[in-house]
């Protein structure tokens, strides 16, 4: 088994988390071999934001405050 595979197996990340990360949160829609996709619509002020609904967050950058996956 190389090493990339071997990281992506012990991440504890799945998609439907949600992450935390700059003041921000989201869900966790797909993960790649050194970042996540996360859905930020879930914010409270979203609306009042200019941001995109998504956005890509490496590995070191966030960290897990829902592990459920629903």
């Amino acid at each position: 088994m190389d090493a990339k595979k071997k990281e992506k197996e012990e991440l504890d990340v799945k998609v439907g988390n949600i992450v935390s990360f700059d003041d921000l949160i989201g869900k966790v829609e797909k993960i790649n071999d050194n970042s996540v996709i996360v859905d930020l619509t879930i914010n409270d002020h979203f609306d009042e934001h200019e941001m995109f609904e998504k956005t890509v967050v490496n590995h070191k950058r966030y960290k897990i405050i829902d592990d459920s996956t629903d």
